[in-house]
């Protein structure tokens, strides 16, 4: 099921193979990203990440947990996500809209809701619906969802932002994680590989 009019789905050709789910330095955090932890920890790490590929998913589910409380909530790291779209590239753009309505503070939760029910989206083929029980969970109605999703102007500033991403940085696949600039070989990084990163990191900043 369609979730906006095809002409407003980026037209810029993605290399971006599922399959691989996997792709030079991350710019300097700007007003359009979307952070967790203290603003000014000595580390940052930067996550490129769709809300359609299920390597995201599986990190965000299975590792993030760890990482948060490791490093975000004890104020070592400097989270950033930002939003790079994969096939179904509907689902990635319905979901980083949505996550954007429901405002800053939800942001996060509902990113997170879209990850764990993923693969049920994908199973059932109900993804507008599957999105739209997220919606409702933050307090959207089904109304302001449909208006949410089929905003041009929030989809052509997320398609450019996944643009810049591209152009600057370098950005070819998801997850792709960036450490103080660094980044990451391309993929899902185990948190033993991100903690590596961030002690040489740390130890950078001294």
């Amino acid at each position: 099921m369609r979730f906006f009019d095809r002409r407003l789905v980026m037209t810029m050709a993605l290399t971006v193979l599922l399959a691989a789910c996997g792709g030079s330095a991350g710019g300097a955090v700007s007003g359009d990203d979307m952070s967790l932890g203290k603003a000014d920890a000595k580390v940052t790490v930067v996550e490129y990440a769709s809300a359609s590929c299920s390597h995201c998913a599986s990190w965000n589910n299975e590792v993030f947990p760890a990482f948060k409380a490791k490093y975000i909530d004890t104020g070592r790291v400097r989270y950033v996500f930002r939003e790079f779209l994969t096939p179904p590239v509907e689902l990635a753009s319905a979901s980083f809209l949505m996550a954007r309505c429901a405002g800053k503070d939800k942001y996060f939760p509902v990113i997170e809701a879209v990850f764990h029910n993923q693969a049920e989206m994908y199973q059932s083929g109900d993804m507008r619906g599957g999105l739209l029980r997220i919606a409702q969970s933050v307090g959207m109605s089904e109304k302001e969802f449909t208006q949410c999703i089929s905003d041009d102007e929030a989809l052509k500033a997320l398609n450019d932002r996944v643009e810049k991403y591209q152009r600057e940085a370098d950005i070819t696949a998801t997850p792709t994680f960036v450490v103080n600039g660094k980044k990451l070989e391309s993929g899902a990084a185990t948190l033993v590989q991100l903690d590596a990163a961030i002690a040489e990191a740390e130890a950078a900043a001294k």
